[in-house]
């Protein structure tokens, strides 16, 4: 798909030359759509006279100087598993560092090298052969990369959006090589907008409820994430079956375009070209109070049974993005934060709007579902009915791609929606085996356990359950513990 509007080029801070053309929504009409629209869609023409879209990765690199940056290294072919990011190796480098190893790839890419040779050189890279690897700047907060430079943080205005005040501060930047992914996911909080700005993003994205087809799991635990199991590019449907019953919406998102993912919806990014820069911002919704009551349970469950497992045992079940397991007494108490703030909301709320404030966990606002600076409130947009949703140049739905047109790992064929050819027959017969088996069941991990005590169907429930327990009614209290009080203590 290619942008009604231009990119922009050059390593300039300053973008949008030549005549002004109108945007094709006004901020008001942009707003309302974020907050509407329950699939993804593509904003043409809304960017293009932003600084930002002239950030190639060379002038970020001139902006940075020496300053290091971390960045996930992983492999160009990594199988039918999912990557997670606990198997990745890290390295610090600055920008000018990757650039150059980036372009070493790209060299060897379009021709022969000789004798074979690893592609690497000196510097933190050196030994990373990358035509193999790859390596990704990811959840980059603007706001810390560039402190003191009021200049590059007003580069982004997603103002024009309809989210006035907000830029750079609340924006994070991305930069990966090709092969650079982010495995497939689900934000618990907000809705996204992305900017693409240089090189292209190939985005697969999944509907919230598709969500038991992509086998969810907690483990590596992140706050505001919940991972797939599936490798959705390469499926092994004889571990997965259920998969093919998912519907992929498939987006190449070009430099000057911007990204809606909404609410829930699952997410797995890949970049195609050689070097790609992308800009993002999560704007928080009124459903996120809800969201955190669940989170807390979801953190005060897994740090208790994990925290309880073999001390000895190898395993990483903290992301790289957790900077440590907290107490049971933190989680109670981040428990009891969520349950209040949700009340508190519920009491002073007006109609549903965005309420742009960070979730306040144990290490203060984390997770990749957040923002790391505090946002007010702000006005409610005029929401789009369906029927009357202005598809056209300026927005373009992103579609669901064919069933038949998913690739399979692991050498695994389809036949029918079933691995390897198998009727229902077939799987009568392995329901009669688990009632005889031919040899010793292997003890039930801690992490199946979570699986199924940490599913996001069960956790919504059970956080149902909690907050109509803790809800009261004025006329239940006795007479001198006053008048609209709602929650109880915890005990």
């Amino acid at each position: 798909m290619a942008a009604t509007g231009g990119a922009g080029g050059g390593d300039g801070g300053e973008g949008g030359g030549g005549e002004e053309r109108p945007k094709p929504f006004t901020p008001e009409e942009a707003r309302g759509l974020v907050l509407s629209l329950q699939r993804p869609a593509v904003f043409c023409s809304m960017a293009d006279d932003w600084p930002a879209l002239s950030w190639t990765a060379g002038h970020i690199a001139t902006l940075l100087g020496d300053a290091p940056i971390r960045f996930r290294m992983g492999k160009r072919d990594f199988g039918s598993d999912p990557q997670f990011e606990t198997s990745c190796d890290y390295v610090d480098a600055t920008l000018a560092d990757f650039m150059a190893w980036s372009d070493r790839g790209k060299q060897t890419d379009d021709g022969p090298t000789d004798g074979g040779q690893t592609v690497s050189g000196p510097g933190p890279f050196d030994s990373y052969d990358a035509r193999t690897s790859w390596a990704y700047a990811d959840y980059k907060y603007m706001a810390s990369m560039f402190a003191g430079n009021a200049h590059a943080l007003r580069a982004v205005t997603w103002s024009d959006f309809g989210f006035p005040g907000r830029g750079g501060k609340e924006s994070s930047l991305w930069i990966g090589s090709a092969g650079a992914n982010t495995l497939c996911h689900q934000d618990s909080y907000g809705c996204n907008l992305v900017l693409q700005v240089q090189g292209r993003k190939r985005w697969h994205l999944f509907p919230p409820e598709d969500t038991a087809f992509l086998y969810p799991t907690r483990i590596p635990y992140e706050e505001s994430s919940v991972f797939s199991r599936v490798n959705v590019v390469r499926p092994d449907l004889r571990r997965f079956p259920r998969f093919t019953e998912a519907r992929a919406h498939v987006v190449t998102l070009e430099p000057g375009q911007v990204l809606l993912v909404p609410r829930h919806w699952w997410h797995y990014v890949e970049s195609i070209d050689p070097v790609t820069v992308s800009i993002n911002s999560w704007i928080e919704l009124d459903d996120d109070h809800r969201a955190r009551v669940e989170e807390a349970i979801t953190r005060l469950v897994v740090c208790a049974v994990k925290g309880a497992d073999d001390p000895d045992s190898s395993e990483t079940w903290l992301n790289p993005t957790e900077p440590e397991q907290t107490s049971h007494d933190t989680n109670c108490q981040y428990l009891n934060r969520a349950v209040a703030s949700y009340f508190e909301h519920q009491e002073s709320s007006a109609p549903p709007e965005p309420r742009a404030r960070p979730s306040q966990g144990p290490q203060g606002p984390q997770g990749r579902g957040e923002s790391p600076a505090g946002w007010s409130r702000e006005g409610a947009a005029r929401p789009w009915p369906e029927k009357k949703l202005p598809f056209g140049r300026g927005l373009v739905p992103v579609l669901p791609q064919p069933r038949g047109a998913l690739e399979v790992g692991n050498g695994h064929s389809r036949h029918d929606g079933n691995p390897e050819g198998e009727s229902d027959r077939g799987h009568s017969d392995h329901w009669d085996k688990l009632e005889r088996p031919t040899q010793p069941q292997s003890p039930i991990s801690t992490n199946e356990l979570l699986g199924c005590l940490l599913d996001p169907r069960v956790i919504h429930l059970v956080a149902e359950l909690l907050l109509e327990g803790r809800t009261l009614r004025p006329s239940d209290l006795p007479p001198d513990e006053g008048e609209g009080r709602h929650l109880a203590p915890l005990q």
